[in-house]
């Protein structure tokens, strides 16, 4: 069979990939659109001479410069070990009980708040203490464990009660069944979870914890590239490593260790929490009012309407058009990426590289690659949608490639382009499309964060309040936030449920 009828086959598709390409086609459209309004203007004077000092950083790294590397990577992984187990042993509970709607409410609207905001919320309670970063993590992963967990456990009751003898008692059917058929699963899904929270333990430092976030960011700002490229680095050596480093039976060892390595800090005053609960975060009109005082509720909403046209408003239009570019951005990249893996397209040494240059892509949290572009381009969009293009487009194609690996080819396969155009890419389709809906919920949560750098998301105005110490402001927006994510996941699952997506790949059926 030639190259010819391998093309027309697949030039026929059907009509669910039809569907696909076409929703493909509006979101690149409304990307295109987004762009035509967006701020992706270079405001540095001279970003060549930046970029020059920091590429040289990167060949010279300086790791004699960090006196305290180690301690900063202790804390950085003790932080993510407690707070993420905490948050999978909560999410684990609340997957039991996910299928009542008010559960499924909060996990969502707790998983809609990025970490960086979660921190910031308790330090204005706690101060600058471990709970602070525990807290930040624990609470947003364990309404993502919660989901992840609960689908898992859904996808597996059907087959697994087949094998149940009658009048098993629910608690046996769980334990004995249920449970040993996913729990595979949910230990992979965990470790997974468990590398995500070394990136946002890393990322919590900008904040003032006393992770490697802290130590990267005083060495951009003293332009001692040499030791931020060794501070990477050491990040990089500590996510490729962590299948030697976290094995199943050390994770009791390190769980009693990290409280210990995680330090002191400030002292946490009961009064401080009761002041910001009863009164920091309630609206400024309402303070010190009646709940039945009409005129005070009227206060509020002119309040919040002021609130809503002069700063949510333009926070929110810039954080949808930052996110639908940088969705469409990642598309482009994970279909760039994944070859550079796959043995469909490289041999050993080339997936090698490609492997390397993923690690880091992914590895590096997308707050951090904002960070650095923002060093020699400015605070504008144009350092988060390459940032968010990059992260979220490496995971992906990572993903990807794995899967391409899986693929069985005819005997005469094409070749090259046409092998990726005519053969790969139509059977991936599904899983990218998949994967890319799944990411953008979490696409949003970081476009929002990205405003605390100066780029005029919602996490701008967040930033702003707190500067100002309008903790009311502040939470208002993060719950504008919140929601604004939440709306984003039910259009990216009900999107997902039209196409039929799922994560599986289709094999070619001779």
């Amino acid at each position: 069979m030639g190259k010819s009828v391998l093309k027309r086959d697949f030039l026929k598709f059907p009509p669910k990939n039809t569907s696909m390409v076409r929703v493909s086609l509006i979101f690149l459209g409304v990307a295109l659109f987004c762009l035509y309004f967006s701020d992706v203007s270079i405001t540095t004077h001279n970003p060549w001479l930046e970029i020059d000092r920091m590429i040289v950083g990167v060949f010279t790294p300086d790791f004699l410069a960090i006196s305290s590397i180690g301690d900063a990577l202790l804390k950085t992984v003790s932080f993510a070990m407690i707070g993420v187990s905490m948050g999978a042993v909560a999410g684990f509970l609340l997957a039991q009980i996910f299928h009542l709607r008010v559960v499924r409410f909060v996990c969502s609207f707790v998983r809609s708040i990025h970490e960086l905001f979660w921190a910031l919320i308790f330090l204005q309670m706690l101060g600058l203490t471990p709970l602070t970063g525990i807290l930040a993590i624990a609470l947003p992963y364990a309404g993502i464990c919660a989901k992840v967990y609960s689908e898992t456990l859904d996808e597996s009751k059907a087959h697994a009660l087949q094998a149940v003898p009658y009048g098993s008692g629910i608690i046996s059917i769980f334990f004995y069944v249920r449970l040993p058929e996913v729990w595979t699963h949910i230990v992979s899904y965990t470790s997974y979870r468990f590398e995500c929270g070394l990136r946002s333990s890393a990322v919590l430092g900008f904040v003032g914890l006393p992770t490697l976030g802290f130590y990267l960011e005083t060495a951009f700002n003293e332009g001692n590239y040499s030791e931020a490229s060794a501070l990477l680095i050491t990040f990089y050596i500590l996510i490729a490593t962590i299948r030697y480093w976290l094995r199943p039976k050390l994770i009791g060892f390190y769980l009693i260790l990290a409280p210990f390595l995680l330090g002191g800090g400030a002292d946490i005053k009961l009064g401080n929490i009761m002041r910001f609960l009863t009164v920091d975060i309630v609206p400024a009109p309402l303070r010190g009012s009646s709940l039945l005082d009409a005129s005070s509720w009227v206060d509020f909403f002119y309040w919040a309407q002021t609130l809503i046209t002069s700063q949510a408003f333009p926070g929110i239009i810039a954080t949808i058009v930052l996110t639908q570019i940088a969705l469409v951005g990642t598309a482009f990249l994970s279909l760039a990426f994944f070859p550079l893996i796959s043995n469909k397209f490289f041999g050993k040494y080339g997936r090698t590289f490609g492997h390397l240059f993923l690690i880091v892509v992914r590895s590096t949290p997308e707050f951090i690659l904002a960070y650095i572009f923002l060093q020699f381009w400015g605070p504008s969009m144009l350092p988060a949608i390459v940032a968010l293009s990059l992260h979220n487009g490496a995971i992906i194609g990572h993903l990807m490639g794995r899967y391409s690996n899986e693929i069985s080819l005819r005997p005469d396969h094409a070749q090259a382009i046409n092998l990726y155009g005519f053969e790969i890419i139509p059977r991936l389709y599904g899983q990218f499309l998949a994967f890319l809906f799944y990411r953008w919920e979490v696409i949003m949560r970081e476009t929002a964060i990205l405003g605390i750098l100066g780029i005029a998301t919602l996490g701008f105005y967040v930033d702003s309040a707190l500067a100002d110490i309008r903790l009311d402001r502040a939470l208002f927006f993060i719950v504008i936030t919140a929601l604004l994510n939440v709306g984003i996941d039910s259009l990216s699952r009900y999107i997902r449920q039209r196409l039929r997506l799922n994560r599986t790949v289709q094999h070619h059926s001779s």
